[in-house]
């Protein structure tokens, strides 16, 4: 018997657009609503995953040329060994994106009863010098 692939749901996705605001690149990002992945490479492709839960703050950066042509990076900062920074650089509407990305880091930690606090080591882990 053979299996079927499960086939993944795209919430949100876009190509890396680096000049002049054309998606003329080989890096592509998905967003499902359990984790956000990154697609590079023309022959030999990489794939990269981040669990959505894993973030924990997120910023947005955009050049004046980003202004210009309406694209722009968002910083998300996570708490993910191989991958503590990740940037979705030259994106479409990086406020509506960053806003969506947001709202499934929500939902997805309220489904789950996780907090920011629980993926933060404990408090006065490394520092040490407080109590000798």
């Amino acid at each position: 018997m053979a299996k079927k692939d499960k086939q993944i749901e795209y919430v949100w996705s876009d190509k890396k657009r680096p000049f002049l605001g054309l998606p003329i690149s080989f890096t592509r990002y998905y967003l499902t609503e359990n984790r956000l992945i990154t697609k590079t490479g023309l022959f030999t492709i990489k794939e990269d995953e981040l669990e959505i839960y894993r973030i924990v703050d997120k910023s947005l950066q955009r050049s004046i040329w980003q202004r210009i042509f309406g694209v722009g990076t968002i910083v998300l900062f996570c708490k993910d060994m191989d991958t503590p920074e990740k940037n979705i650089i030259s994106v479409k509407c990086p406020r509506e994106v960053s806003d969506l990305i947001g709202s499934y880091i929500s939902q997805y930690r309220d489904r789950y009863s996780i907090r920011g606090r629980d993926m933060i080591g404990a408090a006065g882990e490394g520092d040490n010098d407080c109590f000798d």
